[in-house]
């Protein structure tokens, strides 16, 4: 299969997507080598629009085939977080008055993911019956949440079912270099080496 697939269009991709998800090499956790069943799925930046019509078409497509999914928008997740803790009119006021740097320091502490998202997505998987997990709204959360910290704290919570990550930006892993997930295919976000590249993976 040619590794250049996540180029392709995205009719080819979706298809790709389709056969390794519904598959049961991919829903048995098989040739991970006993790593943790994640999965990034990267996009360019300017594909964003067109990534998140195709993320739902494959949620209606995997349903009707019997495969749940369960689908957390990081963003979605972060208000909800705020609003629980009654931030985020604060955190709305707070942005026109406060330095980037300053706004990034309050949340990156609100929204931590070792005490506050990982434990909020804990308690979402355990509420609902599924088979696959789908995590979005990486751009729209940087810089307060960064994707590699997500993962990283995720590693024990999510790892009975495969975990796909929509990333708008390249992941390259290999043996000689390490793995890298670079936002928007410019801003390195550290070294995050146990994901698999979906479009890599062999439905």
């Amino acid at each position: 299969m040619s590794k250049d697939i996540a180029r392709m269009p995205m009719q080819d991709r979706f298809q790709h997507l389709y056969s390794v998800i519904s598959g049961q090499r991919f829903l048995n956790k098989q040739g991970l080598g006993n790593e943790v069943p994640f999965f990034i799925c990267p996009f360019r930046i300017e594909e964003a629009v067109e990534m998140e019509r195709l993320q739902s078409q494959l949620v209606n497509r995997l349903e009707q085939t019997g495969i749940k999914v369960l689908s957390i928008n990081l963003y979605d997740l972060a208000v909800e977080l705020l609003k629980e803790r009654e931030l985020w009119s604060q955190v709305i006021e707070l942005e026109p008055t406060v330095s980037k740097g300053e706004l990034t320091d309050l949340l990156q502490g609100v929204l931590d993911p070792e005490a506050h998202l990982v434990p909020a997505i804990a308690k979402k998987l355990h509420a609902v019956e599924f088979d696959v997990l789908f995590l979005s709204g990486v751009g729209e959360v940087f810089p307060f949440i960064r994707s590699h910290n997500v993962l990283n704290n995720l590693q024990s919570t999510a790892k009975d079912k495969p975990t796909v990550m929509f990333f708008p930006g390249t992941y390259t892993h290999s043996l000689e270099t390490g793995s890298s997930l670079d936002l928007f295919g410019k801003l390195h976000d550290d070294k995050y080496y146990r994901a698999f590249n979906i479009f890599h993976y062999e439905a």
